[in-house]
């Protein structure tokens, strides 16, 4: 196979991979509603993106690195605005 294609769907998925949280990033924050997120998940989604970062870093692979570096920031923003948006005078 080609390999500008390979390399084509390796940026394809950092691209959606990033985007993922995205949307309940931006609603969380705009309505500061966090009763509905897991916390757990939160912590699960960062470790997931901390493993596959430290994995493309070892494979060398850009698309890995870049999809799972800002996975790793909107997973720290999500998990702040969970944390922050909780507390009793978050209401």
């Amino acid at each position: 196979m080609n390999s500008f294609f390979i390399e084509l769907i390796g940026y394809m998925a950092a691209f959606f991979g990033t985007i993922l949280m995205l949307p309940q990033a931006f609603k969380t924050y705009r309505t500061r509603h966090v009763a509905d997120i897991s916390l757990v998940m939160l912590v699960v989604y960062i470790i997931n993106c901390m493993l596959w970062g430290v994995y493309g870093y070892f494979l060398h692979s850009v698309p890995m690195l870049l999809c799972n570096g800002f996975a790793l920031i909107i997973g720290f923003l999500m998990l702040s605005m969970k944390i922050l948006f909780s507390g009793p005078s978050a209401k």
